[in-house]
């Protein structure tokens, strides 16, 4: 390039250096062994040099854009300042690239980027490969990037900002895992992971955790997975990502409190398409967690022989709201909620083709569904709940070349379902839940219903053997802008003499103080039109 433009885009790069802070630069063609790193003219070379610095607020690590790193970045006991964060991320000097960013190739690492008792810290602009490269003396994981306490403290604000994480395995290609693995509650061999947040120390709390526009895809189990301790990780906010092809679920979040997921786009979770993935996983699931709202998302095509709904509440939650999400041809189904959960949502939803899973074919061992209320709390557990689930405003299609399948354990206690419309063109039928211990067929001691005011396209839509039944049943075509289609806006009725105003106000069940923590009454539908005083059917206004 012209020496001239070089130094003076390096001049421009140190002026705007605070003078309190160190950058450290890392080019692989430039740089050498013995430079110190410290400017743009005497980078270092490799990632190896970082190993041992004394990083203080506001000091960053910037590779070069453009270029390929192998190895790993392990910060450890490392904290900036909430005004003065240490930055990991990429530069560049000279012509612009097709893609600014630097890429880490961890093949062979356990890891791509390791944060250890770490706070205030900002990941960003960077790509992240670890396609295998062996067995780990010391791990069985490989992860894109790994954020875990290993002693007691606060350790708070991480952010994760545009990185592109993908093609992340434990093995080598060419492996086969086993007809049973898949079979297992959540896998139980060695793999790849994107994103990993783990909390198991005691006495620990990792907290302030942004992921925004990230890309994770083509790992060998979940994307984007949060692991607490007896809800040891607090304020979670996942916004505008991309998570597709996972061997695994999408997103998960287990011991999490206080999290927002929101604008994420989940596609093809639980992929089967390479040997090294575990070949099962809902879009998203909470496992234990509380104060959730997941809103205005995409869960599409999630796959595999049990689980892999769109979003599903697994056991042990509460306060876990799912609304304004768009959900599509998920084999596992729409609407499901586990036992032990208290006071979870799904409202303002619009569901297309979930469910169209079937026992029996294929190796799937549950059968896919479009509501499913399991009192499923674990195999040494009994059967107990959910309790009080709300179930309205949603908008279910399912055509006619599937059979929608519905299943409400005997357990549950307080239900609503109201104001929904069920557009299902084919055969419905009554199911058991089956989970690892499947439910078994008795009498119905389910409490606290209303189940009232729902559109059903015909009589037999909702299958008379199902434990509860709808007291005011509304018969009728809502009329689709195009039924079937992939985009929310096609499910905008036409035949609003049948949607405008004929929903019920949305009250707490009775023997339930709580309702929804953030309240029952939302002002807006899925497209942003507001609510009015009274609702209308399904998650589309149209008044």
């Amino acid at each position: 390039m012209n020496n001239k433009l070089f130094f003076f885009a390096v001049a421009i790069l140190l002026s705007c250096t605070s003078s309190w802070a160190t950058n450290y630069y890392v080019h692989p063609e430039l740089g050498r062994e013995d430079n110190t790193g410290t400017n743009l003219l005497y980078p270092f070379q490799s990632l190896a040099q970082l190993q041992d610095l004394d990083l203080s607020p506001g000091d960053s690590i910037l590779l070069a854009a453009g270029y390929t790193f192998p190895g790993t970045i392990v910060l450890q006991s490392v904290k900036g300042t909430e005004n003065a964060p240490i930055v990991i991320s990429s530069y560049t000097v000279g012509n612009a690239l097709e893609d600014p960013r630097a890429r880490i190739d961890a093949r062979g690492q356990a890891n791509g980027i390791l944060l250890i008792d770490a706070g205030h810290i900002v990941v960003r602009d960077l790509i992240i490969e670890a396609d295998g490269g062996g067995p780990l003396a010391d791990s069985d994981m490989r992860c894109g990037v790994l954020v875990r306490p290993q002693t007691p403290g606060d350790y708070r604000n991480i952010s994760l900002h545009h990185l592109d994480i993908r093609n992340v395995f434990y093995e080598d290609p060419g492996i086969s895992r086993g007809k049973d693995e898949v079979r297992t509650a959540n896998g139980s061999q060695s793999y790849g992971w994107g994103i990993r947040f783990i909390n198991r120390t005691e006495g620990a709390e990792l907290s302030e955790i942004r992921v925004t526009d990230c890309m994770v895809e083509h790992v060998a189990h979940t994307g984007i997975k949060f692991t607490g301790r007896d809800k040891s990780i607090r304020r979670i906010r996942l916004y505008n990502n991309r998570v597709l092809r996972t061997g695994g679920p999408g997103i998960q979040m287990s011991g999490v409190v206080d999290g927002h997921i929101k604008n994420n786009y989940v596609s093809h979770s639980g992929s089967p398409d390479d040997s090294r993935k575990w070949g099962r996983g809902s879009g998203l699931w909470t496992w234990g967690s509380s104060e959730i709202i997941i809103e205005r998302n995409h869960f599409l095509n999630a796959n595999g022989p049990g689980d892999s709904a769109g979003c599903h509440i697994d056991f042990n939650c509460n306060n876990v709201i799912v609304q304004y999400n768009f959900s599509a041809n998920n084999a596992g189904g729409f609407c499901e909620i586990l036992g032990n959960n208290y006071n979870c949502a799904y409202r303002y939803n619009i569901s297309v083709n979930d469910g169209h899973r079937v026992k029996g074919k294929e190796g799937a061992f549950q059968e896919g569904k479009i509501f499913w209320l399991s009192g499923y709390q674990g195999n040494k557990n009994p059967r107990k709940g959910p309790f009080n689930s709300y179930f309205y405003n949603n908008t279910i299609y399912v055509n006619q070349d599937i059979v929608a399948k519905i299943a409400v354990d005997k357990a549950a206690s307080g239900i609503l379902i109201a104001n929904n419309i069920f557009y299902i063109a084919g055969a419905s039928q009554a199911v058991l839940g089956d989970q690892y211990r499947p439910e078994k067929e008795g009498a119905s001691s389910i409490t606290h219903v209303n189940f009232t005011n729902n559109l059903y396209l015909s009589p037999g839509n909702w299958p008379e053997k199902v434990l509860i039944q709808d007291t005011a049943p509304k018969i009728g075509n809502p009329g689709f802008h195009h039924a079937g289609g992939l985009n929310i806006t096609d499910y905008i009725p036409a035949n609003t003499a049948i949607i405008d105003r004929q929903g019920i106000p949305i009250q707490p069940l009775t023997n339930d103080t709580i309702g929804l923590y953030i309240g029952l009454q939302p002002e807006t539908d899925i497209l942003g039109n507001p609510n009015g005083d009274r609702p209308d059917l399904g998650a589309i206004a149209v008044h």
